[in-house]
C-alpha cells in the first residue's frame, strides 16, 4: 500500500500540495483527476520519492519512499512528458529500465513490443506521440514494480490503444500484485478502468471514494406517473440530487440504494420506471455538490 499522510509542498510561494492524505491499496488501480495546475504531477513525483515534502510523508509498504533505493525499485513513474535519451531505441531504454528495475522483464516487453507492432531497433525520436506513448507504457508495465504511477500517460492515444493499454492494465492488477495510479484531467478517460477516484483541487484531495461504493449508494431513474399528487410525493420522499421533467418522463438523480429508490416509485404505481446508469462525471456532480463544490468549474 501507498500511504499518503498530511503531504505540504510549497514552491517558493506557490503551494503546491496541501495536507493531502490518500491511500492506494495494492490490487486496485487509482484515478488522480484534477485540472492543469491542480498538483497531480508534484503530488506523483512525491508518491515515487523524487521531491521530498515540506512536511508529511508518502509511505510504501510501510517506508518512507523518500531517499529509499530499496522501495523506490517498487515504484515506476512514467511522466507526462515522455522523455528519452537522444537517439535511443526501444531496445537501449529496455537495457536501462533492466538496470533501474530488477525484475524488468525484457521477455515480456519484447512480447508486448512485437503485439502492438513497434520496431525495437527504430529511433523512438522518429516515431509520432502516441507510439512513443506505447513504448513509454510498455516500459513501465515490463519493468516490474508493484506500483505504475501514470502522469497523463495516455494522453496523445487514439481510442484503440487507450482502450488496449487499459486492459493491459487491469489485467495487471489481477495477475501479480500490482497497482496504479492514473492522472487526468478527464473524467471520461477514468470511467472504464478505475476502482477508486481522488478529487485534487489547488494541492488538496477534495473527494476520495471508492467507485463502487459510490455507485452503490446513487442512481438515476426514469419514470412516468400519471398522477400529479403521487409524482409530487415522490420527489419529496426521495433524497433528490435533481430531477428534469419532459412531457410525462420524469428523470430522477437520487441518493439510496437501487432498492429503496425503486420501491418508492412503485408505491406511486408508475405507468413505467427503469435504473439509467450513471456517467463517473455524473456521480462526481453529486459528491462535489454536497462538499460545496461545482465540478463543472474544478473539471473543465
Amino acid at each position: 500500500m501507498i500511504e499518503i499522510n498530511g503531504v505540504n509542498k510549497s514552491f517558493q510561494d506557490v503551494k503546491a500540495l496541501d495536507n493531502v492524505i490518500a491511500a492506494i491499496r495494492e490490487n486496485s488501480i487509482f484515478g488522480l483527476v484534477g485540472t492543469n495546475g491542480a498538483g497531480k504531477s508534484t503530488l506523483l513525483r512525491t508518491m515515487c520519492g523524487v521531491l521530498q515534502p515540506d512536511s508529511g510523508m508518502v509511505m510504501v509498504d510501510g517506508e518512507n519512499i523518500y531517499e529509499n533505493p530499496r522501495m523506490k525499485e517498487r515504484v515506476c513513474f512514467l511522466s507526462d512528458g515522455a522523455y528519452f535519451f537522444p537517439g535511443a531505441t526501444a531496445e537501449t531504454m529496455a537495457d536501462y529500465y533492466g538496470m533501474m528495475y530488477p525484475k524488468f522483464d525484457k521477455i515480456r516487453f519484447y512480447d508486448l513490443i512485437n503485439q502492438f507492432r513497434l520496431r525495437p531497433d527504430r529511433k523512438i525520436s522518429t516515431l509520432s506521440k502516441g507510439m512513443k506513448r506505447q513504448v513509454l507504457i510498455l516500459l513501465g508495465i515490463s519493468s516490474g514494480t508493484k506500483y505504475l504511477l501514470c502522469d497523463e500517460t495516455f494522453d496523445g492515444l487514439d481510442p484503440v490503444m487507450r482502450q488496449a493499454m487499459k486492459s493491459i492494465l487491469a489485467a495487471e492488477t489481477g495477475s501479480r500484485e500490482f497497482a496504479a495510479v492514473i492522472a487526468s484531467h478527464s473524467l471520461r478517460e477514468l470511467e472504464d478502468i478505475c476502482d477508486h477516484i481522488g478529487l485534487l483541487h489547488q494541492g488538496g484531495i477534495l473527494l476520495s471514494k471508492d467507485l463502487e461504493d459510490m455507485k452503490f449508494h446513487i442512481h438515476k431513474v426514469q419514470c412516468v406517473i400519471q398522477n400529479g399528487e403521487m409524482e409530487r410525493e415522490l420527489l419529496s420522499e426521495l433524497n433528490v440530487v435533481r430531477y428534469e421533467k419532459r412531457g410525462s418522463l420524469l428523470t430522477i438523480v437520487a441518493r439510496g440504494t437501487r432498492q429503496e429508490i425503486l420501491m418508492s416509485i412503485e408505491r406511486k404505481r408508475p405507468i413505467f420506471s427503469e435504473v439509467i446508469p450513471l456517467t463517473l462525471e455524473e456521480i462526481f456532480i453529486s459528491e462535489t455538490e454536497v462538499a460545496g463544490y461545482d465540478i463543472k468549474e474544478l473539471i473543465g
